[in-house]
């Protein structure tokens, strides 16, 4: 980074994935080649065309969410909430150990409360207006698991919801940052949250043939980079993580994982789900967040993905990671693994991309078994694989033409 620019580490993780709620558990898999995609469960799919899902099962938001606020929360809420206490207390933030008015929040959403707004439709469709719940609107909007989280955090500093479809989690990762930079405050939560595997989002996702009907084999479904992909597969969760400047990570003691050194953002003014095939905004973007890292395109050790497994999306990612990078970086989709996170994808997978600093080891592409020629990168097949891992690429990319990337590097 220049020297005008403040030096932004990371000191805090968090996550609710559809491997469970610990970050340990999440990375354990991802490096194992593990795949969390099933035929879904607690919902009546047997006439519908996509019938898995990458769920977190038996999801409790205790201790951080008591049964009588839980009732009163989307789904997505819960889960961002959760991530958000784990990612705190990861950074050791405790009640009056930072500035509450200094201590602000961006949580994104791809989808705010799409459960709840399908289960409200129905009341409404057969009781009336008259039968909605007076929590129908506080728990549909997208920016309530943003506040949720500032009121369990007590964080009473600028709060923010970031809604930029699959993007949302790295642009809130980013923006965050950039809150930091203009001196807003000391120290922040970030992240990105969806609940959205119901028959309502489904059909949607279906009908504009993004998902993988590969139901008969649904651990293999979500094949990123592969010739044989047929769509992504539809995932849940959240990731949060706790920005703040070295300097206020330091006076507090705070550990530190990573530094995000760059971070760019731009968009394809294109079409409203098709990435455009020039590629030369998503190039761009990550041309931006290593300008601004003060680094080389030489520099980068490696590309985490945005990678969801679609036939148009990996092979014009391919393209742009080539015209942004050359060929010679590894490049992997944990989307093989975790399914499509949607507005959490970009969050966790920075959380992917600082582990991956930190243990020096790259998480593989799961179900990557037949190459495409028009997918000709280095994608870290199937196995786990060391490597000397300096700088860190993390690639999100959402319907509406909204890029970002984010560059971690090592403290």
């Amino acid at each position: 980074m220049s020297n005008s620019r403040k030096t932004i580490v990371i000191t805090g993780l968090g996550a609710v994935t559809p491997f469970g709620k610990s970050i340990p558990t999440l990375w354990s898999n991802l490096l194992a080649g593990a795949t969390a995609s099933r035929r879904i469960v607690d919902m009546d799919v047997e006439h519908s065309p996509v019938q898995i899902a990458c769920q977190v099962l038996d999801f409790d938001p205790l201790p951080y969410v008591d049964a009588k606020a839980a009732k009163r929360m989307d789904r997505f809420s819960k889960f961002a909430v959760w991530a958000a206490c784990e990612a705190a207390a990861d950074a050791g933030i405790t009640e009056g150990s930072v500035d509450p008015e200094r201590f602000g929040v961006v949580v994104g959403s791809g989808m705010g409360g799409i459960i709840t707004i399908e289960e409200q439709h129905i009341i409404f469709l057969e009781r009336g207006a008259g039968r909605l719940s007076p929590f129908m609107v506080p728990n549909m909007i997208s920016n309530m698991a943003a506040g949720q989280v500032s009121m369990a955090l007590g964080a009473k500093g600028i709060t923010l919801c970031v809604t930029t479809a699959c993007a949302s989690g790295a642009n809130s990762v980013g923006e965050a940052a950039e809150v930091i930079q203009r001196g807003d405050a000391d120290i922040m939560i970030a992240g990105g949250c969806d609940a959205t595997i119901s028959p309502y989002a489904l059909g949607g996702f279906n009908a504009c043939k993004a998902l993988s009907r590969r139901n008969d084999a649904p651990e293999r479904a979500s094949r990123p980079f592969d010739k044989d992909r047929d769509g992504f597969v539809m995932g849940e969760g959240a990731g949060v993580v706790v920005l703040e400047t070295l300097e206020h990570a330091q006076a507090r003691g705070a550990k530190i994982y990573a530094v995000l050194a760059g971070y760019g953002s731009t968009s394809d003014a294109f079409h409203v789900t098709s990435p455009d095939p020039e590629c030369v905004q998503t190039s761009r973007c990550m041309k931006m967040a290593i300008q601004k890292a003060g680094l080389s395109m030489s520099d980068v050790s490696y590309v985490n993905a945005h990678g969801t497994s679609t036939q148009t999306n990996d092979r014009l990612e391919t393209k742009a990671i080539k015209m942004a990078l050359g060929c010679n970086v590894p490049v992997s989709s944990i989307k093989g693994s975790t399914g499509h996170l949607m507005g959490a994808a970009g969050a966790v997978e920075a959380i992917v991309s600082i582990l991956a600093i930190r243990d020096q080891i790259l998480p593989p592409t799961a179900n990557y078994e037949v190459p495409d020629p028009e997918c000709d990168l280095d994608y870290v097949p199937n196995v786990a694989r060391k490597a000397d891992v300096k700088a860190v690429i993390s690639n999100s990319f959402g319907f509406g033409g909204h890029n970002a990337s984010l560059l971690f590097t090592k403290h």
